[in-house]
Order: C-alpha cells, then structure tokens, then sequence
C-alpha cells in the first residue's frame, strides 16, 4: 500500500541545530531516497511562498500564504510503499523531524486507476 508521509515544524526549528546536527539531519533525509519503500518525495519552499487557491461563486480568490495559520507548517512530503500501517509508521518515526519537534502525518492514499 502507498502512504504519503507529511512533515511539519515550526519555521526556523533547524536553526537550534549545531552544523553537525544540520549534517546529520541531511545526511539521515538522503539515506531516506536510497530506501526500497521510498517512491518520491520533495522538500517544500517557506510557508510564506504559498498562494491558497479558492473558488467561491464562480470567481477565484487568492491568499498569500498557506490554507491555515498554525505554529507547524508543512515543510515536505514523501510518498512510500509499506506492506501496513505499522511498516508506514515505524519508517515515519525514523524520520528526523518527528524526532525535532515536529511530527510526520501518515496518510494511506487512494489508488487512482
């Protein structure tokens, strides 16, 4: 089954680092391409880049900035393939923002045909 897994964390949390946790982070984010269950993935440019896109009686709005104004922001996806759940989860937690503060929403997808 495919997931997608979603990061978020607040702005600027990479910032408390030491340049050999930065290192580290990437290192782990690299390692991460080269799993058999990754599918793709890709980091996301600031919140602040976002336009929200909606279309209310015929005429679209737009809004600068992301859909909802929230501490966490989302800052990249990554799509995998797991046997379940639980395999989707345990690669979810090795993730290194799950373990700085922020969190990884795992979110089975639908099968498109």
């Amino acid at each position: 089954m495919q997931y997608a897994l979603m990061f978020y964390a607040e702005p600027g949390h990479e910032a408390e680092l030491s340049d050999a946790e930065r290192a580290a982070v990437r290192a782990e984010y690299e390692a991460l391409r080269g799993d058999r269950r990754f599918l793709s993935g890709a980091q996301l440019q600031p919140a602040e880049t976002a336009t929200s896109v909606r279309v209310a009686g015929g005429r679209t709005l737009l809004t600068d900035g992301p859909f909802a104004d929230t501490k966490e922001v989302l800052g990249g996806i990554c799509l995998i393939e797991a046997a379940n759940l639980d395999e989707a989860i345990e690669l979810a937690a090795a993730i290194p923002v799950a373990r700085h503060g922020g969190v990884v929403e795992v979110r089975p997808l639908v099968g498109l045909r």
